[in-house]
């Protein structure tokens, strides 16, 4: 029974007020739209989202008290008249209930993310332009063999992009299909797309390099060789997985959730909750990773533009692909599929692009006691729920795991194939590190926005901010070895914006304002921070201003239905200033609020020759633990993994004094 498959069936009908949209959701929306006159051949779907339902109407739904009203958000793009309008749909009484336009040619210009068909029609336009075929000429480039990408264009104040709608375009050289196109990039031609009037209003030529030798395979292994010496891994479970789903609901061990997915994020966790001594307790309200941001660090004008983000401005979850049983997901596996609408409003499933299962993560406790001779050892299961977007060059997998201890933690996987560009081999420079031949790759980064709407033990919660510090030697403290925890409470949105500090320890914990514990104390969980580099780029630059929640570690608001995304609704093209920003300027208490914690982690990428062909996988994230929020150790009533063989007789152990207390133990296979 290894490596099974289950397929959930796509849902026809939610039943519940936040499960994801269906197909028929979807084209009703679309339907209202056109019978009200609001369509027409110009006008495309930038974004069709789910409108999610306050806290308190879920629980007046799944107490039997509340109507299930499925609305839904709307972005409609007029490209040709430059505008945007959002609508929200109801599509249980089938009426419009909200509209408001955007005018995207005034400052601060944000544009609404990218769509299919613009992306598609930017290789044609750029190979009509006679100055990129000069370009290409003068470098000797056979235009048959190349294509032309697109890449968001940012906002640097040229009277060529004020505006308008436009992308940036480069040129990749590629012999075969089976070829890498990032491995032999035409150095130095950079075009400035107006995608409405489909012509090319800038070609910058920078100068060229060689073009690399390298074709970048990275399918047939080593010199065309495989190793021969893995013998296989089996994971079985043969009564099936611990978990059980009805619909997007999900039940493991003492959790219970919602999987939700949005074309925007991707992977979404809803109302994760925990079942405490026959109370169900909840945690987080929503779980996602609002936004991301790639910086680039390198000056040259070809590169110093590069800066995506790759929710805002690409619709990751579009982006979404489908998973392969023995691939991305091994063992007993169950798949979701996830309903989007094509830029036409129409509605499409794409197939298993959600995997969750259970893996054995080692040790979850264990002791050997010499005292009394007793040993006993648990083995730690999570429950892993994932899913991987494929944008352009690179791949991202977002994985949430949940613990039998009641920890919950959020990992980011990047792999895929860095960008690179042509440069001469006796030439280097500072910003980059040489990958191949011919060949170098710039620093960059990647900085991640998670959204935690949270809801520990209910929606009144406050917000502090733990460190630790050593007292200074005295009468109280006379061996100078006493240490203790700092505690700081964030009262409000102006205090919020916070930097991790591993040299305290620096943790956030989010308490409920209302419940308490055994001991008196109120309920909590820590935010516990990978700690690396917020983004670098400096002040005045442009993707600073654009990126501002990258700059810091935290940030706090109080609960806003409109706030949804770190850098705002439209980043892009934006001037900077929204998002965050924004939102804590309006400076809303925090003390005992229905509070939303925004954590920016990430990876600064100082490239290296093992990334090329293609890089293996790079991680980061972030941990939440229960503090005070059980009374005991959760995880106490974890059985025996090996039916008794773990417990009992004894082990060697070592007292401080070091004398051996009793035997050897039994059980080392559940090491």
């Amino acid at each position: 029974m290894s490596d099974t498959k289950h397929n959930m069936p796509a849902l026809s009908t939610a039943a519940h007020p936040l499960d994801p949209l269906t197909a028929e959701e979807i084209e009703s929306a679309r339907t209202i739209l056109d019978e009200a006159g609001l369509l027409g051949p110009e006008k495309l779907f930038g974004l069709v989202q789910l409108q999610e339902p306050l806290k308190a109407d879920v629980a007046a739904f799944d107490a039997g008290e509340g109507e299930l009203d499925r609305r839904v958000f709307i972005v409609i793009l007029d490209i040709q008249a430059q505008t945007g309008t959002e609508y929200i749909v109801s599509v249980t009484h089938r009426r419009v209930d909200f509209t408001r336009g955007t005018d995207t040619s005034v400052a601060p210009y944000g544009q609404p993310g990218m769509v299919m068909s613009e992306f598609m029609a930017i290789d044609e336009i750029v190979k009509a332009d006679e100055r990129w075929q000069a370009a290409m000429a003068a470098r000797g480039v056979d235009t048959t063999h190349v294509v032309v990408t697109g890449m968001t264009a940012g906002n640097f104040g040229h009277e060529f992009e004020t505006g308008r709608r436009v992308w940036k375009a480069i040129t990749l050289y590629r012999e075969a299909p089976e070829d890498n196109p990032w491995a032999r990039p035409v150095e130095g031609v950079v075009a400035t797309v107006d995608i409405a009037t489909r012509t090319v209003v800038d070609l910058s030529d920078y100068g060229s390099a060689p073009l690399p030798p390298g074709k970048g395979i990275f399918t047939n292994g080593k010199d065309g060789e495989f190793r021969d010496d893995l013998k296989p891994l089996v994971i079985t479970q043969p009564e099936g997985p611990s978990f059980s789903v009805d619909g997007r609901h999900v039940t493991w061990q003492n959790w219970d959730f919602r999987i939700g997915f949005d074309i925007r994020e991707g992977l979404v966790m809803h109302d994760l909750a925990f079942t405490d001594a026959g109370k169900r307790r909840p945690i987080m309200f929503r779980g996602s990773i609002s936004e991301m941001v790639v910086p680039y660090g390198d000056p040259h004008p070809m590169r110093s533009f590069i800066n995506y983000f790759d929710a805002g401005e690409y619709n990751l979850g579009r982006l979404a692909t489908s998973l392969t049983l023995g691939c991305d997901c091994v063992g007993d596996i169950t798949y979701f599929d996830a309903t989007v609408a094509d830029e036409q409003g129409h509605p499409e499933v794409m197939r298993n692009v959600i995997c969750m299962h259970e893996e054995d993560y080692g040790v979850l406790w264990k002791h050997v006691e010499g005292y009394n001779d007793v040993a006993a050892t648990r083995r730690s299961r999570r429950l892993v729920v994932s899913f991987f977007a494929a944008i352009g060059n690179y791949d991202y997998g977002y994985f949430w795991y949940l613990y039998q201890d009641g920890t919950i933690q959020f990992e980011a996987k990047l792999t895929g194939i860095v960008f690179a560009n042509a440069q001469a081999d006796d030439i280097e420079i500072p910003y980059a590190a040489r990958v191949a031949p011919g060949l170098v790759a710039p620093f960059h980064q990647h900085l991640f926005c998670a959204r935690l709407d949270m809801n520990v033990d209910g929606a009144a919660n406050r917000v502090e901010e733990l460190e630790v510090f050593a007292e200074e030697i005295s009468e109280t403290n006379p061996f100078g070895n006493a240490f203790q925890l700092k505690t700081t409470l964030i009262g409000s949105e102006s205090e919020s914006a916070r930097l991790a500090d591993p040299s305290v320890g620096r943790y956030w914990k989010v308490s409920s304002a209302t419940e308490t514990n055994a001991y008196g104390k109120n309920t909590s969980y820590k935010l516990v921070p990978h700690a690396a580099p917020t983004l670098l780029m400096k002040e005045g630059s442009s993707i600073r201003a654009r990126a501002a929640f990258a700059t810091k570690h935290l940030w706090v608001t109080q609960f806003d239905s409109e706030e949804k995304y770190a850098a705002g609704l439209y980043p892009n093209q934006h001037q900077g200033g929204a998002g965050l920003p924004e939102y804590v300027a309006q400076d809303r208490s925090l003390d005992g609020e229905d509070v939303v914690l925004w954590h920016t982690f990430g990876a600064t990428h100082i490239t290296r020759p093992e990334d090329w062909p293609v890089m293996p996988v790079e991680y980061t994230g972030f941990t939440m633990k229960p503090v005070g929020f059980f009374d005991q150790n959760p995880a106490l009533d974890v059985p025996d993994p090996m039916g008794g063989t773990c417990s009992g007789g004894g082990g060697l152990a070592v007292g401080h004094d070091g004398t051996n207390h009793g035997a050897a133990a039994d059980g080392e296979s559940c090491h």
